[in-house]
């Protein structure tokens, strides 16, 4: 039987946990540190809001740079359980007439969004919408 330095024991045994650590992977604060360092998803929110205390949420749509109202609604409209949304026009002159089953009224109530709080001011086909931002179509009366 050969017998091994305590030296050459102690060398081999090295080796040994360093393969081992380098195969189960990184100490769990190096995983906490890359994860903390690692960009955060870009998203942005949507809530349908059918005023008669059904609310469908929309929490984590993929968000990318120039994305329009208009994006928000067709990203959800992918969605598996997403929602049908009608609209005439283009650009500027978009006008949003129904969504799932529930159509503008005219003179009465209407769908009208807002972004985090805000009423919209032009087209949702051209309003743009940054990551985070949380979108809301109301059916209700413009005030």
């Amino acid at each position: 039987m050969q017998r091994r330095s305590v030296r050459s024991v102690r060398v081999w045994l090295g080796l040994g946990l360093a393969s081992l650590l380098a195969a189960v992977g990184p100490t769990s604060s190096a995983a906490e540190a890359a994860k903390e360092t690692a960009p955060a998803k870009k998203t942005v929110a949507l809530v349908i809001d059918y005023a008669d205390g059904v609310e469908k949420h929309f929490r984590e749509l993929p968000w990318k740079p120039g994305m329009t109202v208009l994006d928000v609604i067709q990203a959800a409209e992918q969605h598996p359980r997403g929602s049908k949304f009608v609209y005439r026009g283009t650009g500027e002159t978009a006008f949003l007439t129904q969504i799932d089953n529930l159509k503008n009224e005219g003179s009465g109530r209407n769908w009208i969004f807002s972004i985090n709080g805000e009423l919209g001011k032009r087209s949702f086909a051209a309003t743009e919408v940054h990551a985070a931002d949380r979108v809301l179509w109301k059916f209700m009366q413009y005030k």
